[in-house]
This record gives C-alpha cells, sequence and structure tokens, in this order.
C-alpha cells in the first residue's frame, strides 16, 4: 500500500466536509425519516452507498470516457431519478393523513423503495464524479495506488457518509417521535412529501 494514514486521514477530512455540505441527499434522508423514521431512511443511506464507491472507483481508473459514450444514459437516469421523487413526494401528500406503519403494502416494498431513492440521487447527479476528478488528484498520486489503495480509498468513500447519513437519519427519527399527534402526523407527511417533490425537480438541474 503506497498511501500514508494522514493521507487517509485528510481526504476522510474532506469526505467529512463534503457529507456536511447540505445536498438532496440530506433532503432526500430526512423526507424518508419523517415520513417512516429510521426504517424507512437507512435502506436510502445504503442506496447511496453505491454511488460512494462508483464514483471514486471511476474517477481512480480514469475512465471519464464513459460519461461522454454515455452521456444520453446519464441524462435519462437523471429524468428517472426526477420522476422517482416526484411520485414518492405525491403518494405522501395524499395519503398524510396516514403513517406508513399502518398500511403493510407501503411497509413491504419501503426498503427497496428506500434503496432504489438512494441509487437514484447520487447517480442522478453526475457533478459527483466532477468533484472525486477534483479531490482524489489532490489527495493521492492515481498512477501508483495498488488493488490495496483504491480498496482503502472506495471504503472512506463509502464509511464517511454512510455514518453521517445513518446519524442524520436517527435524529430526524427522534424528531419524528415527538410529533405522533394525527394533526403533527400530516403536517410532517406533507413537509417530507414537498421535500421529495423539491427534490425530484432540483435533480434535472443539478
Amino acid at each position: 500500500m503506497t498511501i500514508s494514514p494522514t493521507d487517509m486521514a485528510l481526504y476522510a477530512g474532506a469526505l467529512l466536509i463534503l457529507f456536511l455540505t447540505p445536498g438532496p441527499v440530506w433532503v432526500a434522508l430526512t423526507a424518508r425519516a419523517l415520513s417512516g423514521g429510521f426504517h424507512a431512511a437507512w435502506p436510502l443511506a445504503m442506496g447511496v452507498v453505491v454511488g460512494d464507491v462508483i464514483w471514486p472507483l471511476l474517477a481512480i481508473l480514469g475512465v471519464t470516457w464513459i460519461v461522454s459514450v454515455f452521456a444520453d444514459f446519464m441524462l435519462i437516469l437523471r429524468w428517472v431519478a426526477c420522476a422517482m421523487f416526484l411520485v414518492m413526494g405525491y403518494m405522501l401528500i395524499k395519503h398524510r393523513d396516514k403513517s406508513i406503519a399502518s398500511d403493510s403494502r407501503l411497509t413491504r416494498p419501503g426498503m427497496w423503495a428506500g434503496f432504489l431513492a438512494g441509487v437514484a440521487v447520487i447517480l442522478g447527479n453526475p457533478k459527483a464524479i466532477l468533484f472525486y476528478m477534483g479531490v482524489l488528484p489532490g489527495f493521492f498520486d492515481l498512477t501508483a495506488l495498488t488493488g490495496a489503495d483504491i480498496a482503502v480509498i472506495c471504503f472512506l468513500s463509502l464509511i464517511v457518509p454512510l455514518v453521517g447519513n445513518l446519524i442524520l437519519s436517527l435524529f430526524v427519527d427522534r424528531a419524528r417521535r415527538l410529533l405522533s399527534s394525527p394533526s403533527a402526523l400530516s403536517r410532517t407527511n406533507l413537509t417530507a412529501g414537498v421535500a421529495l417533490i423539491c427534490v425530484g425537480l432540483v435533480i434535472p438541474f443539478a
């Protein structure tokens, strides 16, 4: 392994700063945690992990041509992500007086839906790879990285935001439990629905 513990610590610090900058993932996590608690939010955090591994891996391997070759695919993916969040937001607003846990049809597909939402929100924003293309060369010599180095970098890229996203989800879940009255539930679901719709509207222009 060629990278030092200092290099790893500095890179982890940069990832933490990136996590602390609010963005679509924060909004999506907050919306799902408000609507369904931690149970609904953690699958989204796991879906985000997919992009948090793919983007740095692509940057390390230097395959920027993928973005240009599959530019149309990325555009389609962005609009799919947009549609997904608009529908999720609409459904939350439509059923704002109902708890997700009280509807088994919504509870069963909840984790898979959350995971797909996480994948969509992270892969639906091609700017992520631009961040990694700019940051990684500043911390590491990409031409000298070994397989072990790449594994460590990808692990740091997923674990730092994952821990942050799970902690954020827990905090929102605890706040949600304080709003357990029917009127508070309705307001919470309405807020979550509007937030998801906002994510869907922002993704095409991100």
